[in-house]
């Protein structure tokens, strides 16, 4: 199973981002992406469900961010904007399947940093 990031960047704050994740390898059932900023724990910022299509998103992202998946659950986007300073971390693509649909897979994480 492979989770592939690509998309980060440098970019100045109110400026925007697109992230992209390419997922091979098992069915998915849900994708999502979480962030990691230095000397701080990884933490949630949004999913996206295969079967329903139903996204939740961290409330600090919310209005900001878009998640959004192709039909064949295979690669899942991130759309980052109006983007502020405190959204500078490491972005890592998340996805849950594998033959139990039960295990938890992670990309190896893309850098985003806002500029002032």
């Amino acid at each position: 199973v492979q989770l592939v990031e690509s998309g980060g960047g440098l970019v100045q704050a109110g400026g925007s981002l697109r992230l992209s994740c390419a997922a091979s390898g098992s069915f998915f059932s849900i994708f999502g992406w979480y962030r990691q900023a230095p000397g701080k724990q990884r933490e949630f910022v949004a999913t996206i469900t295969g079967a329903a299509n139903s996204t939740n998103y961290a409330d600090s992202v919310k209005g900001r961010f878009t998640i959004s998946r192709d039909n064949a659950m295979k690669k899942v986007d991130l759309q980052l904007n109006s983007l502020k300073r405190e959204d500078t971390a490491v972005y890592y693509c998340y996805a849950r399947g594998g033959m139990s649909g039960r295990v938890d897979y992670w990309g190896q994480g893309t850098q985003v940093t806002v500029s002032s």
